[in-house]
């Protein structure tokens, strides 16, 4: 296996073009800064171009990362596009450029949770949208039958 290249934050800072666009992520369990060349996904990325571009811009794109929330699929897909490490971190820590089932892990549990650490708005269960149609129906039932006493 070829040893993973050590890049440093200038070098990284040079590629936020859409002709050349890296972007650096800390990882979940193994705490290094991976730097990923995601160029040839730029037109395929589901926010857009822009989001790349914008998150390449800011040097760490780990909060952005982070924000949005990523599924599985978007998760195993970034090793692919690893390139190296953030000069200055142990990359000896990383089992690979792939990463580990344990950070794949957490990124996922990181995905299953909405932009603001909160569970996913549709994620009612079939009691809860029951009990919000109940709810619904007595309160039309008590307004048209007080609309009625009075008329």
């Amino acid at each position: 296996m070829e040893e993973p290249k050590v890049y440093s934050l200038s070098e990284i800072s040079r590629h936020t073009s859409n002709k050349d666009c890296w972007v650096l992520i800390k990882g979940k369990v193994i705490l290094i800064f991976h730097v990923y060349d995601v160029t040839d996904f730029l037109e395929e990325h589901p926010g857009g171009e822009a989001a790349l571009l914008e998150a390449s811009a800011k040097g760490d794109a780990t909060e952005d990362f982070e924000y949005v929330g990523h599924t599985i699929k978007a998760i195993r897909m970034m090793s692919k596009y690893c390139i190296g490490f953030l000069e200055g971190c142990d990359a000896s820590q990383d089992t690979g450029i792939s990463g580990t089932v344990k950070e794949e892990n957490e990124w996922a549990s990181l995905a299953a949770k909405s932009k603001h650490g909160k569970k996913p708005l549709v994620s009612m269960n079939l009691f809860e949208y029951l009990l919000a149609i109940f709810i619904f129906v007595v309160a039309f039932v008590a307004w048209y039958n007080l609309n009625k006493a009075s008329s």
